[in-house]
């Protein structure tokens, strides 16, 4: 049996940076956990990483995972490559300039390689019920940050 698992993640913020959240979606056959959690000072791209790499520490074993996302920034790292040139240029970007959220970058990147990752781009706020969701998960962690 094939281990895929299907994501969806999506990280919000009140203010940039502000209070923020996070959540994700893991499915794998028949089952759906859905997870969350937010700061009380962060950044919306913050966020959108953390969403991904929290539901991708919850696997246990090597798996085929879709991730969907409606984070450009997320999406684009690496389907763009862009973490690739980040890491051949010691985590400079093309501007010269120290790549932001270097460690998120890091741990994200690491947990990737235990697996067989694809990203797909969604389109936010739109009628993908389980984006929606996601967006939900992280409104509702922001209005539970104390």
């Amino acid at each position: 049996m094939e281990n895929k698992v299907i994501i969806y993640t999506d990280g919000a913020c009140s203010g940039n940076p502000g209070p923020g959240g996070w959540g994700s979606i893991l499915m794998y056959g028949e089952n759906i956990k859905e997870i969350y959690g937010g700061n009380k000072n962060t950044t919306n791209n913050i966020m959108e990483l953390t969403a991904v790499i929290e539901a991708l520490k919850l696997l246990k074993y090597p798996c085929t995972v879709e991730v969907y996302s409606d984070s450009a920034y997320v999406v684009n790292g690496f389907n763009q490559k862009w973490i690739y040139g980040w890491i051949k240029k010691n985590w400079i970007n093309s501007s010269g300039e120290p790549v932001k959220n270097k460690e998120l970058w890091q741990e994200l990147y690491s947990l990737v390689q235990k697996h067989t990752v694809t990203f797909y781009k969604v389109k936010g706020h739109s009628d993908n019920k389980w984006n929606n969701r996601c967006d939900e998960l992280a409104r509702n962690a922001i209005l539970n940050i104390s």
